[in-house]
């Protein structure tokens, strides 16, 4: 089998990507290794930039995003027990940001590649990637219990953290950056309205909390919580009790509780691998970069290497023109390193580091007073919040 880009992942990154390259008459085949079932109901978080929600619209796979998006022109930033709003539309120029939850983005995608009649095979593992540096590499693959091969002009990596894209990269030939953080969020679904119709971030001597929401009538909330914690320790009237605790306001603040219906933990974690092209491979997404989820931009950062991936590869097929490919990783890092410094500085400034001194609180205060008071201050925290702007 032959096409001109083989994709490893139908995640948003891998999905996005194929649109992409399709409105410009560019083939692809996507590979996942998972069943459509899963991929469409794996549940992420889903506040999108202003400019990933032009990009979707833009792609056509938007329409259902307008309708049923919710969109937030600004924040709620918690600290001392008092409530403090930033309008980032108004900080930012008029950029917003639209909760929509991820596996509601594939699901538009999925559908726009089934509409293309161009191949999407799910349950289609991934064993290999050969001849990465010669102008025909190869993608081995399992799918019905027989062993395939996929010949292509590119490979493009958007299988994850722990697919086998970044792996398929000599030792030596790629550099590792991250940091891994001594704490955890433990994140709850409940059937409960939100108590606030935009995002909340409560800074807490007990430690950090969110509110977020996936409809009008589910809420998203997270609580920080030792790395090594077990979810079975988290009753439903302890995880409660917490909440009301970090998210308490001299005005008398209280959440809507409501059935819990899922937990789950999350370790914190920032990484980087660059460069994120060898030979003809080029990763995207959370195969080559992770953020701590606190500033919500691990599906975001995907979508500006894609955009930057998409329009080399146009610019190749197109024009012939290997300039972009070459500079793909150069130009897609600018981008990923500014989104890992505000949402690792936003981590930081946010959580309570129990290692070390009450010195830090009073640093983390200091600096989230000059956030709500300080224009400049502000206006700099919402253009990054809402997203910078596409290099492509």
């Amino acid at each position: 089998m032959k096409t001109q880009v083989g994709i490893v992942g139908a995640g948003p990154s891998g999905l996005l990507l194929a649109q992409m390259l399709h409105l410009a008459g560019i083939d692809s085949v996507i590979l996942e290794s998972r069943p459509r079932s899963y991929i469409e109901n794996r549940q992420r978080a889903g506040v999108l930039e202003h400019g990933v929600v032009r990009t979707l619209a833009d792609c056509g796979v938007g329409a259902r995003l307008a309708r049923e998006g919710m969109v937030h022109e600004g924040i709620d930033i918690r600290f001392g027990e008092t409530r403090h709003r930033l309008d980032v539309k108004a900080l930012s120029g008029g950029q917003c940001v639209t909760v929509y939850p991820q596996h509601e983005i594939v699901k538009d995608l999925v559908a726009a590649r089934l509409q293309t009649d161009r191949p999407l095979w799910f349950e289609a593992r991934v064993t290999s990637l050969l001849d990465l540096e010669t102008s025909r590499p190869r993608i081995r693959f399992e799918q019905d219990g027989e062993t395939r091969e996929l010949a292509c002009d590119f490979v493009a990596g958007c299988d994850g953290f722990h697919g086998i894209s970044r792996p398929a990269i000599p030792g030596g030939r790629i550099d590792s950056y991250g940091r891994d953080y001594p704490f955890a969020w433990l994140g709850i679904l409940a059937e409960a309205a939100p108590a606030s119709h935009e995002v909340i971030y409560a800074h807490h001597k007990r430690g950090f909390a969110l509110q977020s929401m996936r409809s009008p009538t589910v809420s998203r909330l997270y609580l920080q919580c030792p790395v090594d914690d077990d979810v079975e320790q988290w009753s439903d009237d302890r995880i409660w009790s917490e909440l009301h605790a970090r998210f308490a306001t001299h005005d008398g603040f209280r959440l809507n509780e409501g059935r819990i219906v899922q937990k789950s933990l999350t370790p914190m974690r920032s990484f980087v691998a660059a460069p994120m092209r060898h030979g003809r491979l080029m990763l995207a997404g959370d195969a080559a970069h992770i953020v701590p989820p606190t500033g919500a931009k691990g599906l975001n950062s995907a979508v500006g290497d894609v955009r930057v991936m998409a329009a080399a590869l146009e610019a190749y097929y197109r024009h012939g023109d290997g300039d972009l490919l070459e500079r793909y990783s150069e130009i897609a890092l600018r981008r990923v390193w500014k989104t890992q410094r505000f949402a690792a500085s936003l981590c930081t400034l946010l959580h309570r580091f129990h290692d070390e001194p009450r010195f830090h609180m009073r640093m983390q205060l200091a600096e989230l007073e000059q956030i709500v008071e300080d224009p400049r201050a502000a206006e700099l925290f919402a253009r990054n919040y809402t997203g910078l702007p596409f290099d492509v």
